[in-house]
């Protein structure tokens, strides 16, 4: 069971680490994993279509997770970029510690969760991967993706999975509406019941 309470700063209960084996950038990787935040026992469904349909992340540059839970997308995007750095950030405090705390478990130096305001504001990113939070409400959900969106690096993308029932086709033409002519929004692909919706940032 997802909790109700995962996208509160500090969740209810205690904050009990749990052995946590998945597969990663294909192999099978030993973390941890605990209650109070999103997906706490696997990769949800949301995250497995877009880790599998998205092409991979830019290697090296500024690389960012928005919405972070135990960690699994920025992971796997720092064991596939390995120059690169990967910002991870999430409202969940217990989040952030799994996050950084499963990154130091594969030894990847290059993973960093904090909290959203604790990331340099002047940062651009090359590639965003987000299986956004869609349950916070529409007002919240929108002032996130306006917060990290626009902050897209010249040439850049960001890929997005959103469940078609969920509101993925009315988000696509909110987002094409709200953002500068710079940017193109797409829907890129579906599978399963999710949409992939892709945000490019021209390169000049």
């Amino acid at each position: 069971m997802e909790s109700a309470h995962y996208f509160s700063a500090q969740p209810a209960g205690p904050f009990t680490r749990k052995p946590l084996t998945v597969e990663l950038a294909g192999a099978q990787r030993r973390l941890q994993t605990s209650s109070g935040i999103f997906s706490p026992d696997g990769v949800d469904k949301g995250t497995t279509v877009l880790l599998a349909e998205v092409p991979a992340p830019s290697p090296q540059g500024n690389l960012l997770d928005i919405g972070c839970g135990w960690g699994p997308i920025a992971l796997t995007m720092g064991l596939m970029a390995p120059h690169a750095s990967v910002y991870a950030v999430d409202v969940n405090e217990r989040c952030i510690t799994l996050t950084n705390e499963n990154a130091a478990a594969l030894k990847l130096g290059n993973v960093t969760a904090s909290l959203p305001d604790d990331v340099d504001p002047a940062l651009m990113f090359d590639t965003i991967w987000s299986n956004p939070p869609i349950r916070i409400g529409k007002d919240e959900l929108h002032s996130l993706l306006l917060k990290w969106l626009p902050r897209l690096a010249p040439g850049g993308n960001a890929w997005l999975v959103v469940q078609k029932n969920l509101g993925s086709d009315s988000l696509q033409r909110w987002l094409g509406e709200q953002l500068d002519s710079t940017f193109t929004v797409s829907r890129e692909s579906t599978s399963k019941s999710f949409r992939i919706l892709r945000v490019r940032k021209a390169s000049h």
